[in-house]
């Protein structure tokens, strides 16, 4: 219970200095916690259901009495993320479980227990335990669905399993509707063949002429239309010309008409008389 105490007492102090350190860090490399304080008819699965709420557990060990098979009341754990461990101290440090309370704390370094060798020795591992690791089963379903979920590896606890495998069968449907046509003209003839070819070379020159008559209908369209637009603009022109002509002829020319003093001088025309008569 002072252990218990201590680490909580911790993890207040932290949070009224809002510092940003940690004492969690000194644990960072290390992935495994102790637990204490376990009741003695849990199992590895009931250790695993508790502390699996804040992370994938990967290793459990808990040590059993060689007379009895019991557990000892603690273990060690390893988590998937070290990160977890932080989570798992912080929580359930103190929690109780059974009538007893936890006690849960960070293992700096985690030595694996022994194992029988060949010879019967006990030595060291040379692999890292992780006899907690979920199991990825490759799901296999009816012949109908049997693609279905090839090379798709899923954790049988994850509850969006069907819903995944579901996802999965439409995806192999959708890429077999997609597959391209079988040739329908693998059976025809030589003759035949470049017979078709020929009709769809034909119809493809078709469409190229229509395409080029409608585009020289639309630029001879285009052509009359800008002549007719330059036609109405020179029309009051000509009218005005014609209109200035006409007035031109209708205008008849004056005689020119002089004054008598305008005489004066001059001879005057033969059969009029003398140059007094005129002054």
């Amino acid at each position: 219970m002072n252990v218990v105490r201590e680490i909580n007492k911790i993890n207040e102090r932290e949070l009224e200095i809002g510092t940003s350190a940690s004492w969690h860090d000194e644990y960072k490399d290390s992935a495994y916690i102790f637990v204490g304080g376990l009741h003695y008819d849990l199992t590895e699965g009931d250790v695993i259901t508790i502390f699996s709420q804040y992370g994938e557990v990967m290793d459990v060990n808990l040590p059993r009495d060689k007379s009895t098979g019991k557990t000892k009341g603690f273990g060690f754990l390893m988590y998937e993320d070290q990160r977890s461990t932080v989570l798992a101290v912080d929580n359930l440090n103190g929690a109780a479980v059974l009538d007893k309370t936890l006690r849960v704390d960070h293992v700096k370094n985690y030595k694996q227990p022994r194992v029988k060798g060949a010879d019967g020795e006990w030595m060291e591992p040379e692999d890292q335990s992780l006899n907690a690791q979920p199991e990825l089963a490759n799901d296999k379903a009816p012949a109908s669905d049997s693609d279905a979920s090839s090379a798709f590896s899923i954790d049988p606890e994850d509850p969006m399993r069907d819903y995944l495998l579901a996802q999965r069968r439409e995806m192999k449907a959708l890429k077999k509707s997609k597959k391209p046509k079988k040739d329908k003209y693998k059976d025809e003839t030589p003759e035949e063949r470049r017979a078709r070819r020929e009709q769809k070379r034909e119809r493809k020159l078709r469409k190229e002429r229509l395409k080029k008559s409608d585009g020289v209908r639309g630029v001879q369209d285009l052509l009359k239309s800008l002549e007719r637009r330059d036609k109405g603009r020179d029309e009051p022109d000509t009218l005005d010309r014609d209109s200035d002509r006409s007035r031109d002829r209708r205008r008849s020319p004056s005689p020119s008409y002089r004054r008598r003093g305008d005489y004066t001088g001059v001879a005057p025309p033969e059969g009029t008389g003398t140059l007094e008569t005129f002054l």
